[in-house]
């Protein structure tokens, strides 16, 4: 299963995917900005603002993922804002041709509380304008990611084990039916 968390900056996608890494049963955390560095890295001729505007990032973002849940058996949750409708429907129908069950979860919060968060972000301080600069884009693409979401969580008064706990009740239902399913298509 793809547990890909979906919002803007703020919002607690990492904070939240490192909780559930600890708590849900065979999972690893997935991070699709390594597959677009690597493509920056080799085409540093290109003119690339975002990577995501690649073709090929799109397309091998579930291509690697596929291969990383085949290679160690584990449920795999991504941290990527997705801002673009059409980048999101490419990477889900990808990782659909893969037969890999996708959870989407938006993630958001009210504004104030969003610029508050990223202005206290120790970790990389260097962001912080680039994205306060770029939360109107969240504002835009939300009617959208809320259409397409499965499950949306507002995070601003939440604690980071609150949003995880929704999210696990959300996902176990899911995981004990594929492992039922998988045990009835296992021979004895």
């Amino acid at each position: 299963m793809i547990i890909w968390l979906n919002g803007t900056f703020g919002a607690g996608k990492t904070s939240v995917a490192t909780e559930l890494v600890g708590s849900l049963p065979d999972a690893r955390q997935f991070d699709p900005e390594w597959v677009g560095y690597m493509l920056k890295a080799n085409l540093a001729d290109e003119d690339i603002i975002d990577f995501q505007q690649l073709p090929p990032w799109r397309t091998l973002v579930p291509v690697v993922m596929a291969e990383v849940a085949a290679l160690t058996g584990q449920h795999l949750i991504a941290v990527q804002a997705v801002l673009v409708e059409s980048y999101w429907r490419e990477l889900l129908a990808g990782l659909r041709a893969s037969r890999l069950d996708v959870l989407h979860i938006l993630l958001h919060a009210d504004p104030a509380v969003l610029e508050q968060r990223i202005r206290a972000d120790q970790v990389e301080r260097d962001a912080c304008q680039w994205r306060l600069d770029h939360l109107s884009e969240f504002v835009a693409a939300r009617p959208w990611m809320e259409a397409a979401a499965d499950l949306v969580v507002d995070s601003t008064a939440m604690s980071v084990r609150a949003v995880a706990e929704l999210i696990e009740s959300a996902v176990r239902p899911r995981l004990e039916s594929a492992a039922a399913a998988l045990s009835v298509a296992e021979p004895r």
